[in-house]
């Protein structure tokens, strides 16, 4: 530590109010749009199977969430350090064509994850709205990381891997490759945390703890003097992503008075996939690791349950109870304890993903990784989480919002 260029305070001294503008934000917009989707009655209505919460919910919430995120990241454009400067050369760059130095402009790099991410929000607001087809879903994603690409990031996310396995392609593959990487992490990404929006106050708080967790990896890497415009935008991705889900989580926790929707899911999702993205301009494999280990909760959710459709013979675009939320539910646990076992996994495995990328190297980090995630998987198989099991009815009674709205 005594090596350190910086301490945390240093490093955020300047960011740390841009976690309170998105939670301000999205403290004050969450229940202006709940107040909204009961008006016009924009509402999740309870079914047999996948939504049996107690009484018609407020969607909109992640309309909230986008405020205080957007919020955020314009606190963090007002407070960089050569913002005129950046400006004037994103002006004299687009008027003479030049490209590769745009692509490198942090402020073009900053437009291009607003923009894209108010894309995705929107293609999830549609989902939520009309019910669109997992194709359109997906054509939205792909729409978003295109937009995500012209904005400069994830073009070079393939220089990684290959430096990591010690070969070098031809420059011209890495272009076409990083494009492909950058699609799968946008549409796993934006779609395993989806999938994890299935109880109150779930997806929000297990995302908010990863959020702290990346957060957690682009401080170390700005105190031990890595690249200085990438953390700094990094830390406030981070940083807008934690303080626009605490806003909205007192509103989601339950009982719920509104949920987040595809709107909200799918655009945290689009942040997660963006800072792993940026973790890839690293030199070092050992980060994007990491960040993939703090994201392991949502990863392991959507792996069990495509792997439960699969062995039960269903598309594995199909709704059902195979998640291991769903799961713990049917065995009995209440909503508030298994959302309280989430809570505690994802921190786990936020720390576990940063502890090892700090202080053990990557290849030694791999050999634990190769033993971990074989010995969790062997932990569903025997528990029979694999397998389907009986629903217990009512399960979720106890802790579902009373008929009237009451909280």
């Amino acid at each position: 530590m005594s090596d350190a260029k910086y301490t945390v305070l240093h490093v955020l001294q300047d960011r740390w109010w841009v976690a309170l503008a998105a939670l301000g934000v999205s403290l004050i917009a969450t229940p202006i749009f709940r107040a909204v989707a009961y008006h016009y009655k924009i509402v999740d209505r309870p079914d047999d199977l996948l939504k049996p919460h107690g009484r018609p919910v407020a969607y909109l919430g992640g309309l909230g969430i986008w405020a205080g995120m957007m919020m955020g990241l314009c606190c963090y454009l007002a407070s960089m350090p050569a913002l005129v400067a950046d400006w004037a050369g994103m002006l004299r760059d687009i008027s003479r064509f030049e490209i590769l130095s745009l692509l490198k402009n942090p402020l073009w790099n900053l437009l291009g994850i607003m923009l894209s991410s108010t894309v995705i929000m929107i293609v999830g607001l549609m989902d939520d709205l009309k019910d669109i087809s997992p194709k359109q879903k997906i054509a939205g994603q792909v729409l978003a990381a295109g937009i995500l690409l012209a904005g400069g990031i994830g073009l070079r996310t393939a220089r990684l891997l290959f430096i990591s396995f010690g070969f070098l392609p031809p420059s011209w593959l890495y272009v076409p490759l990083s494009v492909l990487l950058c699609l799968v992490f946008v549409i796993g990404a934006c779609n395993a945390t989806n999938l994890l929006d299935g109880l109150d106050g779930l997806c929000g708080g297990v995302t908010g703890i990863i959020s702290l967790g990346f957060l957690a990896l682009a401080v170390w890497l700005a105190m031990w003097g890595g690249h200085p415009g990438i953390d700094e935008l990094r830390i406030g991705l981070a940083l807008a992503m934690v303080g626009a889900v605490v806003g909205f989580l007192p509103y989601n926790i339950p009982p719920a008075s509104i949920f987040m929707g595809d709107a909200g899911s799918m655009l945290l999702g689009f942040f997660v996939a963006t800072t792993m993205i940026l973790f890839c301009r690293e030199s070092n494999a050992r980060w994007l690791l990491a960040a993939l280990v703090v994201y392991s909760l949502p990863i392991l959710d959507t792996a069990l349950a495509l792997v439960r459709r699969i062995l039960a013979g269903v598309s594995i675009f199909a709704g059902d109870r195979s998640h291991l939320y769903d799961q713990l539910v049917d065995r009995g646990m209440s909503v508030k304890r298994v959302v309280a076992l989430f809570y505690i996994l994802a921190l786990g495995a936020a720390v576990v993903g940063v502890s090892l990328a700090i202080w053990v190297r990557a290849r030694h980090a791999l050999i634990i990784y190769a033993v971990l995630f074989p010995t969790v998987w062997l932990i569903f198989w025997k528990t029979g989480l694999i397998h389907p099991e009986p629903r217990k009815p009512n399960a979720r009674e106890s802790d579902q919002p009373t008929p009237d709205g009451s909280e």
